[in-house]
């Protein structure tokens, strides 16, 4: 029997911070050290993360609280809740209770956080991005060598990504359910309407990155990358031939293919060829991204696992193996239809879809004024809940996508984009989501989508609110300190 989807559940939530007195960007300074000393008060066991001598995040057993791109990103990372252990409540209860350990970090440094998914008036200019970007070694690869426009994402673009284990066998399908539906939770969650101090004539704005990080990518595979193709994938080994086509360029490949994503030592391929050329030859010349120095590596197929990042579209598989596959067993594989699923089941693998539509929302003043704190309460949660629901309730999910069609619902994307929930279709769409999401939930578990019907019902986003304020305050000096004082996350 297929254990079914949401068996664990996951967040990766990110988190804008503005400073308390005049709304500005603010980059956090000792946040990770209170952070800290908050939870070892508590009793957890805190280790701190550095990159050189920058401290940029705290570890417990609950999670890993750090940064995303920038020092005024934060983002932290939920360790996995089992259904047995609480599913939704328990998740629910650690990001309550995470929102209240950062808000009171952020304190000691006169700090908030921000409900919304863009900072509203940040620059993007270059002197900022060099002083406020994570020195990750992986951005060498990216901007340097890729030279993608990274700075587009520096004003604190944040996302709330939902993270839904399910099983290998039905991955293909609740994958293709949760990108086709998107525009439903990019409307939904829409948060996003100001731009480096200006409405930009969009709802969720922050979509945008992708598009404007690529656009001039060195590979033109980048940009192809970040687009949803034009069918549904078939299985896994579809999916990933999509991602390692010709025309896309392989990433950097680690020398040892168990250092993490984000911080290997790796070696630029020769002629930038696309992964599966290089898993189908027998050893390709490059030079280290170290050294410079000229090395030739061989494939293994711990190198098709480290390359599941390769894309940007709304949603992703990400996994791990048990054991990982030798490249012989690999190539056979993925040569057979389901044979990736086959493969991957008999090394043991574990996986999750990862949202990436839904923008960073979160209880604020304006909200519990406007529509209570039993809503409020929810907004967190509710694109967790929503993801949740359709991949329990799979087979009505791909009704549905099928009675939109693939092509419309992927068009539909840019009006979720620019209107959210009062481009007439969109919000047709939303409702006919939120039920199907709804059907897949248990009783105790739906109201957890209390925001979300709030939305679809208000036809108001929290771009919609942010708006509003924004307009209501034009000629006031303090404007932006004061949308952003109303708009500071309130922890429930």
């Amino acid at each position: 029997m297929t254990p079914r989807a949401g068996r664990t559940l996951g967040l990766e939530m990110e988190m804008a911070v503005a400073r308390r007195d005049t709304g500005a960007s603010h980059p956090v300074g000792g946040y990770f050290e209170t952070l800290a000393a908050i939870k070892a008060a508590r009793g957890e066991a805190p280790d701190l993360a550095r990159i050189g001598e920058r401290i940029v995040g705290v570890s417990v057993a609950a999670g890993e609280s750090g940064l995303d791109n920038g020092f005024n990103l934060l983002e932290t990372a939920f360790a996995p809740v089992s259904e047995d252990d609480g599913g939704l409540d328990e998740l629910a209860r650690r990001a309550t209770r995470e929102l209240h350990d950062a808000s009171r970090a952020l304190e000691a440094e006169g700090a908030v956080l921000l409900n919304a998914s863009e900072h509203p008036d940040c620059t993007l200019d270059p002197s900022w991005y060099a002083t406020v970007h994570v020195p990750r070694p992986i951005y060498r690869e990216l901007v340097g060598h890729r030279e993608w426009l990274h700075r587009v994402g520096i004003d604190a673009k944040a996302q709330n990504s939902p993270c839904t284990s399910v099983d290998v066998t039905q991955a293909a399908r609740a994958l293709n359910v949760v990108l086709a539906l998107a525009p439903a939770s990019i409307a939904i969650f829409a948060n996003s309407p100001l731009e480096n101090g200006r409405a930009t004539g969009l709802k969720e704005n922050r979509l945008t990155v992708w598009d404007r990080m690529f656009r001039h990518s060195r590979y033109a595979g980048d940009y192809h990358l970040q687009r949803l193709p034009e069918r549904p994938f078939v299985d896994l080994g579809d999916y990933f031939r999509w991602m390692f086509a010709p025309g896309t360029a392989s990433r950097c490949l680690p020398l040892a293919t168990d250092d993490g994503y984000k911080s290997a030592t790796g070696v630029y391929l020769r002629g930038s060829p696309c992964l599966s050329a290089f898993l189908a030859s027998e050893g390709w010349p490059g030079r280290r991204s170290d050294t410079g120095e000229g090395v030739t590596i061989a494939p293994q197929g711990a190198h098709f696992e480290y390359s599941q990042f390769a894309h940007f579209l709304d949603a992703r598989w990400r996994y791990r193996l048990a054991t990982p596959p030798s490249l012989e067993a690999l190539r056979e594989a993925w040569r057979r239809p389901g044979g990736i699923e086959e493969l991957y089941a008999q090394l043991g693998a574990s996986g999750y879809i990862e949202g990436r539509a839904p923008g960073a929302g979160f209880a604020d003043a304006q909200l519990l004024r406007e529509a209570g704190r039993e809503v409020a309460a929810t907004l967190v949660m509710a694109p967790s809940a929503l993801q949740l629901g359709l991949m329990r309730n799979l087979p009505q999910a791909e009704d549905l996508l099928r009675s939109w069609g693939w092509l419309r619902l992927r068009a539909m994307r840019a009006d979720a984009m620019r209107d959210a929930l009062h481009d007439p279709a969109v919000h047709a769409l939303a409702g006919e989501v939120l039920a199907v999401a709804a059907g897949g939930l248990a009783p105790h578990e739906r109201h957890w989508l209390g925001y979300a019907h709030y939305a679809v019902d208000a036809r108001s986003s929290g771009a919609d609110r942010l708006l509003r304020l924004w307009r209501e305050l034009d000629g006031d000096p303090r404007r932006l300190a004061k949308v952003c004082e109303a708009r500071a996350v309130v922890p429930l």
